[in-house]
This record gives structure tokens, C-alpha cells and sequence, in this order.
């Protein structure tokens, strides 16, 4: 690609949009970076711009769909604008991508670090590259952070791509085979962004948990174990509690199947906080094999379990998926006692969604619309129901918090912020306590309808 240190789109303008995960999060700021360093000036989204840059996500069919009403979005705000589709949604649904009249650039997952060479290939009229094929070993694609539009909290991209092939999800497709940073490059963005004053470092992936296996045969790359050593997580977490200026490092979502009595007391050693997301996906045994995940409700109870050992009082978070094919009354009824008997701090709960292209799609027993939301209503119900429980339990205690931002609850000012288990707080205080971590004890009672909080002082 061309050199772009000329700033050849100086006096341009970039407007960007993330959908879906922490990972796209974190490209999206990095591909800002990108054109903020060839010269153009970030606006809103809402704003008319020279250049949309749309980070698309494609793990329901809704999100395919919100994908391409923010793509269509871009294109009325200016229809002169040059609207790049990047990410899973193009990746997945190329051809589809490729037809659609909103759309100017087409940028897969492994071009995001090329973006500012792909637009200026399409405005001199260039033919444009073809998408690579993931479907095959690729390279880590590096990108680099600085700072991040958040004050406070900055995400670290350690890993992507997934070798799972869970049998309703299309992320595989989306994104490839495993594929890790080098440790080197982590520990550096760690230093630069703790340098500029984040207190908190979140590291993400797309399967977090299989940070580093692919140097290991395919057979402890699906265990997530290799006899006699440590995780590789495990080991780059503890070089990264050394870095300089870290108080707290949070981690993404992990696979129950890492977590061991050595992988929890390594953790318990360092700044990890002590929230920990689990996937699930159901709490039936039935279900998962349908599901092709890998392991058992015993050992999701397991791995909670070494967890609550280690840790005093963990929030250990999940998701679920409610509808899958085949999902009977009775196996409904099995996730529904699983989920209350492990007692989550928070759920995500999802309806699945048919995704072309993956083994669910094809099982009999696809479930009416009216009855997912029905299950999903119920467990809903019994998310918010465990959820408060849990944060009740701070209730008379201190508990450090790292403030964010001023609020506005119940009609007075509040500085917010999340404690290490990630229950959201909130001081009502006139001055600005944002990135500082101050001890402070809860009251237990809560305020501000969606934006609810416990308050803390009072």
C-alpha cells in the first residue's frame, strides 16, 4: 500500500460507527486512529461527512439487519459521501454487500489496518482488492491503540478468530481461524495507554480463552489445556500486572473450560478483577451437544465453583440462548434451574437466531418466533431477579469504585462509576470524581429507572 504519512485526506472528514462486540470496539478506534494520522478531522455520525466507516456485525439476524439500516443511514446523511462496509457482516454476506447501492468500499476482516489505502484506492478509481479468504491460516492482523474515546477504561484486542464451530454461530466464518498478538505488542499498548491515564485495561478477542494455542496441536487448542505449562492467558496476564500505572485489568468473555484450580489461583495472584463471563448458552446437557459446546453443565459447575474458591464474592456473568432447535419444555426447565442454581450476577439472554451456513440451520425442531420470546421473557425475569439479589450483597460494605461520568438521577447530580465486580454506583457530588477510584460505601438503595445504580454516601 501507499504511504500514507503525507496526510492525504487532509481537511477530509471520517465519521464512525461500531455495532456488537468489545473487539469491534476496539478496531473501530483503531481505524479512526488511522485516518485521524492521514489527516482527516472525526465527526459525529450524525453529522454529514466526507467518509462513513460502518464496523458491521453479523452474529444474529438482527444484527444484520441493523447493520444495514446504519449503511443506508450513512448514505442519506450524504449521499455524495463515500460509505465503507468493514467487518463480519461483509465477510459473511459478501455478495449481498457487494449489491447493495449504499455501499461504496467493501473492507473484510483482515484489511482494517489498510483502510485509508483502500478508500484512496477507490477515489482514484482503482479496481478494488478482493476480500481474504478466511477459511485458511492468516496472519494476526496488527493494530494499535494510543487512547480511546472513553476516559476512563480502554480495551486491548489480544486475539480473533474462533476454532470452536459451536453448531448455531457464524463467527468462524466471520472471522477466521485462532490467531494471537505477539505478547511484545500487548505489553507496549498496555504501557502507552496506562501512560496516558487508564486505570482500567480490558482485553477482548473473539475467543478469548484460545489466546496463544495455536502453537499447540488441535487437540489441546479444544481442551484449552496443555499438560505441565500454564494457559498463555494466563502467563500474559501476569507479565501484564507489572506494567506501570495498572490498578485494574478486566477480561472478556471466557470458555468454563479454562478455567482450572491453576488458572483461577494464578488469576487471584494479580490486578484481574474479580467478574468473570462464562459463556454458557443453556443449562441443559441435551442442548449443548446439540449445540456442539464442547462441555457439560458439570463442568460449568465446576469451573463456578474454583472461581468462588479463589475469589470472594465474584460476579461470574453468562449468556444464554433461548429457542434452540429441538429445545423442549423440559429442557427449557433445565436451563431455567441451572441458571438460578449457580445464582449469576447478570445474564445476557438471547433468542437464537438462524444463521445460513451453520449446522443449527438445518436441525429439525426450529422453534415458532412466539415461543422464543416467551422463554426469553421468562428468563429476563430471572435475570433482573438474580441480578438485584447479587448487587444487594453490597449492601453496608465499601467497595472501591472507578468513577466515569456525572449523571443526572431522580433530579440531583450523581458521579457514576462500576466497582471490580462491575455493579454500577453512583455519589451524589457536585464535583468531578471521573477516573479517580475512591472507596465509598453503599447504602442499598438504587435510582435511576434505565440508568439504575446503587447509591453510595447516602
Amino acid at each position: 500500500m501507499r504511504d500514507t504519512a503525507g496526510q492525504p485526506l487532509a481537511g477530509r472528514t471520517a465519521a464512525f460507527l461500531s455495532l456488537g462486540c468489545k473487539v469491534n470496539s476496539y478496531e473501530t478506534e483503531a481505524m479512526r486512529r488511522l485516518f485521524e494520522e492521514a489527516g482527516a478531522r472525526t465527526v459525529s455520525f450524525d453529522e454529514t461527512a466526507d467518509f462513513y466507516v460502518v464496523n458491521t456485525c453479523t452474529v444474529t439476524n438482527i444484527a444484520d439487519r441493523k447493520s444495514r439500516q446504519m449503511l443506508h443511514r450513512a448514505k442519506k446523511l450524504n449521499p455524495d459521501g463515500v460509505v465503507a462496509a468493514v467487518g463480519c457482516y461483509v465477510q459473511a454476506s459478501e455478495e449481498q454487500v457487494r449489491a447493495d447501492e449504499a455501499v461504496d468500499i467493501l473492507i473484510g476482516n483482515q484489511q482494517k489496518g489498510e483502510i485509508v489505502g483502500l478508500v484512496l484506492d477507490f477515489l482514484e478509481g482503482r479496481k478494488p482488492q478482493p476480500l481474504a479468504d478466511l477459511s485458511r491460516a492468516c496472519r494476526y492482523e496488527e493494530l494499535k491503540l494510543d487512547t480511546v474515546e472513553e476516559r476512563t477504561r480502554a480495551c486491548i484486542k489480544i486475539q480473533d478468530g474462533c476454532n470452536q464451530f459451536c453448531s448455531y454461530c457464524i463467527i468462524p466464518f466471520a472471522r477466521g481461524r485462532i490467531r494471537s498478538r505477539r505478547e511484545e505488542d500487548i505489553l507496549a499498548e498496555a504501557e502507552r495507554l496506562t501512560a496516558q491515564g487508564y486505570r482500567e485495561l480490558v482485553l477482548t478477542g473473539i475467543h478469548l480463552s484460545s489466546y496463544g494455542f495455536e502453537a499447540y496441536p488441535e487437540k489441546q487448542r479444544f481442551a484449552l489445556r496443555i499438560p505441565g505449562e500454564p494457559a498463555p492467558l494466563l502467563t500474559l496476564i501476569q507479565k501484564l500486572n507489572r506494567v506501570p500505572g495498572l490498578e485494574r485489568l478486566r477480561l472478556g468473555s471466557l470458555e468454563p473450560r479454562i478455567v482450572t484450580e491453576e488458572f483461577a489461583a494464578g488469576l487471584a495472584g494479580t490486578k484481574v478483577c474479580p467478574h468473570f463471563h462464562l459463556s454458557l448458552q443453556s443449562g441443559c446437557d441435551a442442548t449443548l451437544a446439540r449445540m456442539n459446546r464442547r462441555y457439560n453443565t458439570a463442568d460449568y459447575r465446576e469451573s463456578c465453583a474454583v472461581l468462588r474458591r479463589n475469589f470472594e464474592n465474584p460476579a461470574v456473568t453468562t449468556d444464554v440462548i433461548v429457542g434452540f432447535p429441538g429445545e423442549t419444555e423440559e429442557e427449557f426447565a433445565a436451563t431455567r434451574q441451572f441458571v438460578e442454581e449457580i445464582g449469576f450476577a447478570q445474564m445476557h439472554i438471547f433468542k437464537y437466531s438462524r444463521r445460513r451456513g451453520t449446522k443449527a440451520a438445518g436441525l429439525p425442531g426450529q422453534l415458532p418466533e412466539q415461543k422464543k420470546a416467551q422463554r426469553s421473557e421468562e428468563l429476563l425475569a430471572l435475570e433482573r431477579r438474580l441480578r438485584l439479589s447479587y448487587e444487594a450483597s453490597f449492601a453496608g460494605q465499601e467497595t472501591k469504585i472507578l468513577f466515569e461520568e456525572a449523571a443526572e438521577l431522580g433530579g440531583q447530580r450523581y458521579m457514576t462509576g462500576h466497582n471490580e465486580r462491575y455493579v454500577r454506583f453512583a455519589v451524589r457530588t457536585e464535583e468531578d470524581w471521573s477516573n479517580r477510584i475512591l472507596t465509598c460505601r453503599a447504602s442499598g438503595n438504587r435510582i435511576g429507572g434505565q440508568q439504575e445504580a446503587f447509591v453510595c454516601g447516602e
